[in-house]
């Protein structure tokens, strides 16, 4: 595999090791969304097993695909749009479906298309799962489908507050509609679909131009720079490492129940933005509060554990806890190429 920074080649010989890959012996995942960081992990690990297992990645562009990607006897590239039907007459088996917008940014910015790639997008991928009669599918959602709930303790059937007027509710919003697709296509055409609902997760295999808070805290500790709040930094949750969600999402992707959600998260990383920050100062990188007003997409202030029960009742659980989680991801950057 290519542009793979040591730590990177061993988080995926890690998922390769935790996860039983012999239930993908002989078969063949699409993996949408294959270039992003969920994506290309699941891809990496795939196809870096001992088994022989076959992936169509379906990607946006050739020439990310190629520099992610070393070519591969088993690996096969659909080149398209995810808002255009896919069509492909190869027999499949799983699929993994990651492709969606995810900048902050972009969902205050380019709302409609936020809503678009999460709807037309899914559809064209439940269309490909109907006509091909696969074995599973799963859906990566998001934490954001529970809004503002009313306490921190959050199983898979508890809901709070969005927004329906606010332009930031596009990502939330379309979610939930796709969620409820997902289901509408189970029940109407026995798509044998499940959906992941990942805490906020990072690990290696982050890109040094990502803009989100955990990358932009990775690179402070890694330039010697301060980490700069613009919030009091009240929102608290919990996060997950790359691998453990890989592992996770096959793992609700095998042996998790039809029409059904789960939520995949590393409990004992429950913390405040601002304690996080706190956690990673040293000699060199200080917490610095600068705040304003200005619109950067953020997310309201909420307090979200994801309880993560259901899943672990599959026999799964996370291994990486935070400060791990943040060594090891400054490790990847620091290693990357483009850092060089």
């Amino acid at each position: 595999m290519s542009n793979m920074t040591k730590i990177l080649e061993e988080d995926i010989k890690n998922i390769t090791e935790q996860f039983d890959m012999s239930v993908f012996d002989n078969k063949t995942v699409l993996i949408t969304g294959a270039t992003g960081l969920i994506g290309s992990i699941c891809a990496k690990s795939l196809l870096t097993s001992k088994y022989n297992i076959n992936v169509i990645a379906l990607v946006r562009n050739k020439e990310k695909a190629l520099k992610t990607f070393n070519e591969h006897k088993n690996l096969r590239f659909i080149v398209q749009d995810i808002n255009l039907p896919v069509n492909t007459e190869e027999n499949i088996d799983y699929i993994i479906h990651t492709a969606s917008i995810t900048a902050s940014k972009d969902f205050i910015e380019k709302p409609v298309e936020t809503i678009n790639t999460a709807i037309e997008g899914t559809r064209n991928v439940l269309e490909l799962a109907k006509k091909h009669n696969i074995k599973s599918m799963i859906y990566l959602s998001s934490l954001e489908v529970y809004g503002v709930p009313e306490k921190e303790d959050i199983s898979e059937n508890d809901y709070g507050y969005i927004d329906i007027l606010s332009p930031r509710s596009s990502y939330s919003e379309s979610k939930k509609t796709v969620e409820n697709l997902c289901i509408s296509y189970g029940k109407e055409y026995n798509v044998p679909v499940k959906i992941a609902r990942l805490a906020q997760t990072f690990g290696a295999g982050i890109s040094i131009d990502d803009n989100r808070v955990f990358a932009q805290f990775a690179k402070s500790v890694l330039y010697n720079k301060n980490i700069i709040l613009h919030t009091k930094g009240e929102t608290k949750r919990n996060y997950c490492y790359t691998t453990d969600a890989v592992t996770g999402i096959f793992t609700v992707l095998t042996k998790g129940e039809n029409n059904n959600a789960y939520n995949i998260a590393n409990k004992n990383t429950y913390i405040s933005i601002a304690d996080m920050a706190k956690m990673l100062e040293n000699e060199h990188t200080k917490v610095e509060f600068v705040i304003d007003n200005e619109n950067r997409g953020y997310n309201p202030t909420v307090k979200i554990c994801l309880n993560t029960r259901k899943i672990e009742a599959l026999g799964w659980s996370a291994k990486i806890n935070l400060d791990e989680m943040y060594k090891r991801t400054v490790q990847h950057l620091k290693e990357s190429p483009l850092n060089a």
